[in-house]
C-alpha cells in the first residue's frame, strides 16, 4: 500500500511547480504570434486575446457551472500576463525607436473596456469571488497601471525605458565588479599554505602523452607520423 501511495504524493508534489509552467497563451494563439513581429499587429493580437479571456470569464459567471472558480482564475492569470506581455512589446518597441502610434491608440481605447469589464465582475460579487478576488485585483491593477502607460506621452515612455535600461546594465556591471572583488579578497585571505594557496600557484600538468602525439602527428594509412620540424 505504501509503495502505491508514494508515486502518488510525489505527482501531486509536483503540481504546484506544473501549474507554473502553463503557457498563458493556447497553441493556435502562440503559433500565430510567432508569424507577426510587428509591434503594433502584436499589440492588437495580444488586446484581441485579453479581450477573449473577459468573454470567457462573463460567459462562466453567467453561467454558474460547478467548478467554475479554477477556470475563472486561471483565466485570469492568463488574462495578467497577456497585459504584461503588451508593456513589454511596447517597452522592446520604443527602446528600438519603432513606431508605436497605431498599436497604443488602439490598445489605449481597448484598456478602458478591460478596466470597465473586470471592475463590473468585481462589484457584481460572484458567490466564489473569495476563489479568485486576488488575481481579479491584480488583473485590475496591472490593466490601469497599462493604460496610464499608454496614455503618457510616447517620448517620455521611451525615455524612461532607455534610462531604465541604463541603470540595468549598470546594476549589473556592479554585481560583477562585486563578485570579482570579493573573489579577489577570499584568495588574498588564504594562508600562504594553505590548500587554496597550493593550488593556485600549482603549475599547470602536462597533456597526457596520447593527447600531444595526437596534436603532434598525423593518421596516414593508420600509423602515425610525427610531426619534425
Amino acid at each position: 500500500m505504501r509503495n502505491a501511495i508514494l508515486p502518488m504524493t510525489m505527482a501531486l508534489l509536483m503540481l504546484p511547480a506544473a501549474a507554473q509552467q502553463r503557457d498563458f497563451l493556447t497553441p493556435a494563439e502562440a503559433d500565430q504570434l510567432r508569424e507577426v513581429q510587428e509591434p503594433n499587429e502584436r499589440l492588437k493580437l495580444y488586446s484581441k486575446w485579453a479581450l477573449l479571456r473577459l468573454d470567457q470569464i462573463e460567459s462562466m459567471i453567467a453561467g454558474d457551472k460547478p467548478g467554475r472558480a479554477t477556470f475563472i482564475h486561471d483565466l485570469l492569470e492568463d488574462y495578467g500576463r497577456i497585459v504584461e506581455a503588451m508593456d513589454a512589446v511596447a517597452d522592446d518597441a520604443l527602446r528600438r525607436k519603432l513606431s508605436l502610434d497605431a498599436g497604443i491608440a488602439a490598445l489605449t481605447e481597448s484598456e478602458k473596456d478591460m478596466m470597465a469589464r473586470l471592475q463590473k465582475i468585481r462589484d457584481s460579487k460572484p458567490k466564489d469571488l473569495a476563489r479568485y478576488e486576488f488575481v481579479l485585483t491584480d488583473a485590475i491593477e496591472s490593466t490601469q497601471d497599462s493604460l496610464e502607460l499608454n496614455q503618457a506621452d510616447l517620448p517620455g515612455r521611451a525615455a524612461a525605458v532607455a534610462a531604465k535600461e541604463i541603470k540595468e546594465k549598470e546594476d549589473l556591471a556592479k554585481i560583477k565588479r562585486e563578485t570579482l572583488d570579493a573573489q579577489k579578497a577570499e584568495k588574498a585571505a588564504e594562508p600562504p599554505g594553505s590548500d587554496a594557496a597550493k593550488e593556485a600557484k600549482k603549475p599547470a600538468e602536462n597533456p597526457p602523452r596520447d593527447l600531444r602525439l595526437e596534436t603532434l602527428g598525423q593518421v596516414l594509412d593508420g600509423k602515425l607520423v610525427l610531426l619534425i620540424n
